[in-house]
């Protein structure tokens, strides 16, 4: 397909001065004045208490357009206001209009918003686990609900018009990234995109895949952040003396912030090295004297790390609170809670006390039982509150978060301590940012923050109407150089790189509604595939030198007693056998000793077989054998880059479209799909079992669709169903080893043979997936079965959560993920097979039970 234009605007540009504006131009000026004030954007301009940007007012007259519209500017700039205009847009236009966001918090907050103008008759929230008038106008969802509207072809999507993807620079999430790109290939011809994204370094590449596959976009580009943000550093001699904040930048004799270090941090932080350092050496000499030791080797001291609590009551004494604290881990944020009010740091005064209370108790009120508020250490939570202090973590139920973020909102706690899952978008600005360390734990070891990280989380310092500054500060760490804070703070943005990869329910969803011939072209459009031609364009290019250089070797070795490619190409393959070949026999596993040397004599063989026609190849008498053997040295070499080129670019080229037909031959294999051959072409056609699996989009789908028609739930309860079922969305944060503390009914009993059936099914998958070179899906993990399995049959979560050290925030996601893989198997009851309804209905019961209490709480009332 011919790639489409885009039109580029750069927000907050100057334009270069000139001898003025010619009478035709300022014609068109006055033209295009009187036409913006007739507009649908200049309306809904007069509606805003404020003056727009002009990024805002470009983006928007783009829209009116029937342009699609892509916005990328930094966090708290105002790219919510073209969202809005779209809505406003849909509504005087009489279509609808779709609001996706990537986490159902954000969904929350944006369907309060929206309520808030436009009434809760005219705005409708779908986010999986909640449905509330999902027929209107106006609908906020996540994206997954989305795109399985496109693949269900809901009858919720006629008259949609317009769809905001917000935050869509999430598409390159590992995770739930590739299903943004599956709603912007799938969505109808006629709706418009409005996509808003963080200020990233590849824009121009995105907006250009857009454009190639929605047709005429306006990438709109602003960089201004509305409020200054100034670089600190926070540093500490000890705890008996008092934090300093210190400028990362050098200002200049304007006040202005230059771009180069500050002297005076560079030299604190060496006066603090040498006070470490003098503080180990007496210590060392003390020891030394008391034991009578000799000389160890010395580890290098480290600089004294600055109290959480102590930065918080530097912070607030500097008057720079409200502010976040960002730390890489839940528990540290709830240890910083604790260390600040142990350290007796009171920030609110008696007044902001009896509101906090007022709205908690209003927040929680009929919402949760009173033995659940106490297995939730709810009395200590308020306590912390009313103190001016709160954790925010994903560990914690949604209800818990959402009283923070409310008295955050309304300027009632002073200091929150967060992990970076705050910084996705959520409205909570603050007057500064508090960076602990500038590298985390990403599961498997401790790593680097991004720019683009760095840049997301202290995009909330500022508060814009209310701050005329914003302020970043680094805590001083353990191996922290000032360079490193500079280099991150520095680069604004980060590249957007697509994690798009075909699935199994993918597969079956395309080829329900397209033959595999469209399905494929559809894959090519992928961002995935648009980034893959793009440097497959560069490796033609180095594949074209490769050969050009190879054509002039040939003709400088060209030898008139024969063949010398053949001689030199003899030479590589005696030289790949000796060196490599026999090597990597001797090193790799075999069943036996005996293989191991059957293999070497096989290589020995062919070793002496190619070492006599070197030796007897006539180009061994040509008179100018070793010049021709330099240049056939050269050949030899580029031939083997070129192969190695050619090689990356057979991966790249229909690399998305391959994947697919991996993922065919294994679905047709299984019977989820059936060959047909006509007039020469291949085409697949779902059978039933197709059918089943396109309803479920579990991510362990064809596990989930394999277990269902091996009959691996029959005969279960609801409580043993769910248990079962949990080990397909579990994972545990440190591993855990896959296994309940206990099988319910003992590990002879039906939720062990299930889950031994269902082990035996996903060790075939895995198998599967990895012998056509796919990636393997994740294991299953059980380590929740018993958990779900008490809770499934009606005991509290007091009791559930005893002895474990899973948080209720944990165990309510997990439990709503689990209840919405539960109504998909309902769902699927008409594709079940044998016992169909005696299953689905006791799935339908299960997820019931699953989908109580405080699971079934959506905090959207």
């Amino acid at each position: 397909m011919p790639r489409r234009h885009h039109r580029r605007i750069v927000g907050d540009s100057t334009p270069t001065p000139d001898s003025g504006p010619s009478p035709s131009q300022r014609y068109a000026a006055f033209r295009k004045t009187q036409q913006r004030r007739s507009s649908v954007a200049e309306r809904f301009a007069q509606t805003l208490p404020f003056e727009m940007d002009d990024f805002q007012r470009e983006a928007n007259d783009a829209l009116e357009a029937d342009h699609n519209v892509l916005v990328a500017a930094p966090t708290g700039a105002g790219k919510t206001i073209v969202a809005d205009f779209a809505i406003y847009l849909a509504q005087h236009r009489n279509v609808k209009a779709f609001y996706t966001t990537p986490i159902k918090a954000l969904s929350n907050q944006k369907y309060h918003d929206l309520v808030a103008v436009y009434g809760t008759e005219r705005v409708g929230l779908l986010t999986g686990d909640t449905s509330i008038n999902s027929e209107a106008d106006i609908v906020v969802m996540t994206t997954e609900v989305l795109r399985n509207m496109l693949y269900e072809h809901s009858s919720t999507l006629t008259a949609l018009r317009y769809v905001i993807l917000d935050e869509v620079h999430y598409l390159a999430d590992r995770f739930r990234g590739p299903v943004w790109e599956e709603v912007i290939i799938h969505l109808p011809e006629s709706v418009r995109i409005v996509a808003l994204s963080a200020t990233v370094s590849n824009v121009e590449d995105f907006s250009g895949w857009l454009s190639s596959v929605r047709g005429e976009t306006t990438l709109i580009v602003s960089e201004r952040r509305p409020v200054p943000l100034e670089q600190h550093v926070m540093v500490q001699a000890d705890d008996r003396t008092e934090p300093e904040l210190i400028d990362l930048y050098r200002h200049d004799s304007a006040g202005r912030t230059t771009t180069a270090l500050n002297a005076q941090l560079v030299h604190r932080l060496d006066q603090l090295d040498r006070q470490a350092a003098r503080r180990a050496g007496e210590g060392r000499a003390d020891k030394r004297r008391r034991r009578g030791d000799q000389d160890r080797p010395r580890r290098r001291p480290e600089r004294h790390v600055p109290r959480r609590w102590a930065v918080v009551d530097e912070l607030n004494f500097l008057g720079l609170l409200p502010g976040i604290y960002f730390i890489f881990s839940r528990n540290g944020c709830d240890q910083a809670v604790e260390q600040c009010l142990n350290a007796g740091l009171e920030l609110t005064d008696d007044d902001e006390v009896r509101r906090i209370r007022r709205i908690v108790d209003e927040m929680v009120e009929g919402q949760l039982s009173a033995e659940d508020l106490k297995a939730l250490q709810f009395s200590k939570f308020r306590f912390a509150l009313e103190e001016g202090f709160a954790s925010h973590h994903a560990g914690m139920i949604a209800l818990f978060r959402q009283i923070v973020e409310r008295l955050f909102e309304e300027g009632l706690i002073k200091m929150v301590f967060a992990t970076e899952t705050l910084a996705l978008g959520i409205n909570m600005p603050a007057r500064c940012v508090v960076v602990e360390k500038l590298e985390k734990f990403d599961g498997t070891g401790h790593v680097a923050l991004t720019p683009g990280e760095f840049t997301q989380l202290t995009g909330r310092a500022g508060r814009r109407g209310i701050d005329t500054i914003g302020h970043a500060v680094v805590v001083d760490h353990h191996g922290f150089l000032p360079v490193t804070a500079a280099a991150l703070s520095s680069k604004r943005v980060y590249p957007i790189h697509s994690s798009f990869r075909p699935t199994f329910n993918m597969a079956v969803n395309l080829l329900h509604s397209s033959d595999v011939r469209t399905a494929r072209v559809t894959l090519d459009h992928s961002f995935a595939q648009w980034e893959a031609n793009e440097s497959a364009g560069q490796l033609e290019t180095q594949m074209t030198t490769l050969e050009h250089a190879i054509e002039g070797y040939e003709l400088a070795f060209a030898c008139e007693h024969g063949d010398f490619r053949e001689f030199i190409t003899i030479r590589m393959q005696l030289t790949e056998l000796e060196r490599n070949t026999r090597r990597r026999i001797k090193r790799e596993p075999f069943r036996s000793e005996q293989e191991r040397s059957r293999a070497l004599r096989e290589v020995d063989r062919r070793i002496a077989q190619l070492r006599g026609a070197e030796q007897g190849h006539p180009c061994r008498q040509c008179p100018d054998l070793q010049r021709h053997l330099t240049w056939g040295h050269r050949w030899a070499r580029e031939m083997r880059e070129l192969e190695r080129v050619r090689h990356r670019y057979d991966s790249r080229t229909g690399s998305v479209a391959r994947q697919f037909d991996r993922i065919c031959t294994i679905l047709t294999a299984l019977g989820y799909l059936d060959e047909t051959v006509d007039a020469g072409r291949s085409d697949f056609h779902l059978t039933q079992a197709g059918q089943l699996l396109r309803h479920l989009y579990s991510e362990q789908d064809l596990t989930l669709a394999q277990a269902l028609r091996e009959g691996v739930f029959d005969g279960l309860t609801p409580p043993q169903m769910a248990a079962v079922a949990s080990s397909l969305i579990y994972e545990a944060r440190r591993g855990g080893g896959g296994e309940p503390r206990h099988y319910p009914g003992g590990h002879r009993g039906a939720v062990a043979m299930a889950a031994e059936q269902l082990r035996h099914i996903a060790t075939r998958v895995e198998d599967l997936c990895e012998d056509a070179g796919l990636e393997r899906p994740r294991q299953l993990d059980f380590g929740m079965a018993d958990i779900i399995h008490e809770w499934a049959q009606g005991e509290s979560l007091s009791r559930v959560l005893y002895g474990t050290e899973m948080t209720g925030g944990d165990f309510v996601r997990n439990a709503k993920r689990l209840a919405d893989v539960l109504q998909q198997i309902a769902v699927a009851e008409p594709y079940l097979g044998d016992h169909a309804e005696e299953l689905a209905d006791t799935a339908r019961l299960a997820a019931d039970q699953v989908n109580r209490g405080i699971v079934a709480y959506s905090g959207v009332d």
